[in-house]
């Protein structure tokens, strides 16, 4: 029985040592499990292994979304698709897969506010950490300024090489960001960077002939252009409507149907009755 129980903390010890956290927490159950069934040595190791790597898996993907800086609750299951065409529909099915990466295609989203792109473009992301890829959520205005910092500290080339390991990096708003000089210069250095080598993902409520308002110099407009859609998948959603606008008119549509309830003479009958009023809000 001693050595048994030695075995077993030796055992225990030994998976510790080479990183087999998994293994270590389960072997002594799943061997008392493999005992009862019958399981074949090559059986029982399987299921240790398998466990393993789920552990694995729970674990990189729960660290990757953490280093993300993904927006939480923003996945395919809370997105609202029925608002879309069966092409953009199609569109975001195939970049589920995360096969864009390897070509480094940058992938765009342009559209008026409200009708859901960066939504759209988290879900894709939350897919490829799933599928083991580490990706960097950020504001265009936030990197611009992470990039600015490190160039007045002369670490611009430290701070790129640290992007350069995420194999996606998200843009959010890239039309809200009105740029200086300076500013414009590390977000077309950030672009150049990349291009052909790595994935950018950007939402934008410009069309691309607006982008003067971004580079300013028009020659820096037409390079940045170029670098990005070159390889691309562009989803259009310029005609797709404002599900917050939406959401606003059929709010204020109840509200003035139930004040023109309100204003109406009551009967003695109506009087008797209880009002139960909806607030018109559908979170």
């Amino acid at each position: 029985m001693r050595n048994q129980m030695n075995r077993e903390s030796e055992l225990h010890s030994l998976l510790a040592e080479l990183n087999l956290d998994g293994m270590a927490a389960i072997c002594t159950d799943l061997a008392l499990k493999a005992a009862k069934e019958n399981l074949s040595h090559e059986a029982y190791l399987f299921e240790l292994a398998t466990h393993e790597r789920e552990q694995r898996v729970a674990r990189r993907t729960a660290r990757l979304l953490r280093q993300s800086g993904l927006p939480a609750g923003k996945t395919f299951l809370t997105f609202e698709a029925r608002h879309l065409g069966p092409a953009l529909k199609l569109q975001l099915e195939r970049l589920k897969s995360g096969a864009f990466l390897e070509a480094a295609i940058n992938v765009v989203a342009v559209g008026k506010p409200g009708v859901g792109k960066s939504h759209a473009l988290a879900a894709v992301a939350h897919e490829l950490i799933l599928a083991g890829h580490p990706v960097l959520w950020s504001s265009t205005a936030a990197l611009v300024q992470r990039l600015l910092s490190a160039k007045r500290d002369l670490h611009l080339p430290q701070e790129l090489a640290k992007l350069d390991k995420f194999a996606c990096v998200i843009l959010d708003d890239i039309g809200y960001v009105q740029q200086d000089r300076d500013e414009m210069e590390v977000l077309f250095t950030f672009l150049a960077e990349r291009y052909e080598r790595k994935s950018v993902m950007i939402t934008t409520n410009l069309v691309f002939s607006e982008w003067n308002q971004i580079f300013k110099n028009p020659m820096t407009t037409l390079a940045a252009i170029d670098r990005v859609l070159h390889h691309s998948v562009i989803l259009d959603m310029m005609e797709v409507e404002s599900y917050r606008a939406k959401e606003a008119s059929h709010y204020h549509l109840r509200e003035g149907e139930e004040s023109q309830m309100a204003s109406k003479p009551s009967s003695v009958e109506d009087e008797a009755a209880p009002v139960i009023r909806s607030t018109g809000k559908n979170y």
